[in-house]
């Protein structure tokens, strides 16, 4: 189920960033942060929310069955949004602390040509698009010609993300930056912990080689 308010203001070279960042809540302890994702997750059914800017994304639970189906919960979580708006309460505590600002995009003095236009293009191309339906994209490094990035929100566990990443992100990346030569999402920071130990084990036998080829040579 998504939630979206369209922003009429007139769009600038860089995306306005939504105040806050934006925020995942998949448990009661996520959810202290937030009266309203508490509320949310206490619907039976209900697996997890999302909250960005100008919209919330709630995703129900699959192996509830007919407990998780739409025409249940759709009325449920509509009736607890409206009736926490009407009430004056905050959407989070403390002023929001703990929100993920989205600065993964921001290009850097010391990023090279190719990761600043992979920034660009998620910024402006790619993550409209997948906030449109009800999610978001942050990037998290440019390895041997492999981008890594993460689904968030809807986007996170749904079936038809790998297709999204794939058939629409890969490819438009491959397009304009010809140094990509695929694109790899990861779950959570344990997926990308050990994604980046891959990397740098095969960077470490790859130069560990070019070492012996050039002693081999010498001799």
């Amino acid at each position: 189920l998504l939630l979206h308010r369209q922003c009429r203001r007139r769009r600038h070279r860089r995306r306005r960033r939504a105040p806050g960042g934006t925020m995942d809540f998949t448990s009661a302890q996520d959810a202290r942060a937030s009266p309203l994702a508490k509320k949310l997750l206490q619907i039976d059914g209900v697996a997890s929310c999302f909250f960005a800017g100008d919209f919330i994304s709630v995703n129900r639970d699959a192996a509830q069955g007919d407990a998780a189906d739409w025409a249940v919960l759709k009325p449920q979580v509509f009736t607890v949004i409206m009736e926490h708006f009407a009430s004056g309460d905050a959407v989070l505590t403390n002023g929001g602390a703990g929100a993920t600002a989205p600065l993964d995009t921001d290009i850097l003095d010391t990023d090279s040509d190719e990761v600043a236009m992979i920034k660009e293009l998620l910024e402006l191309r790619i993550r409209p698009a997948v906030q449109q339906d009800g999610g978001d994209i942050t990037y998290h490094g440019f390895e041997e010609g492999i981008v890594i990035v993460q689904l968030r929100g809807s986007c996170s566990g749904c079936p038809s993300s790998a297709v999204t990443l794939k058939g629409v992100i890969e490819r438009m990346l491959t397009h304009y930056v010809p140094e990509v030569q695929g694109v790899v999402a990861v779950d959570d920071e344990s997926e990308l912990e050990r994604l980046n130990r891959d990397v740098f084990n095969s960077t470490e036998r790859r130069v560990q080689q070019q070492q012996q080829q050039q002693q081999q040579q010498q001799q």
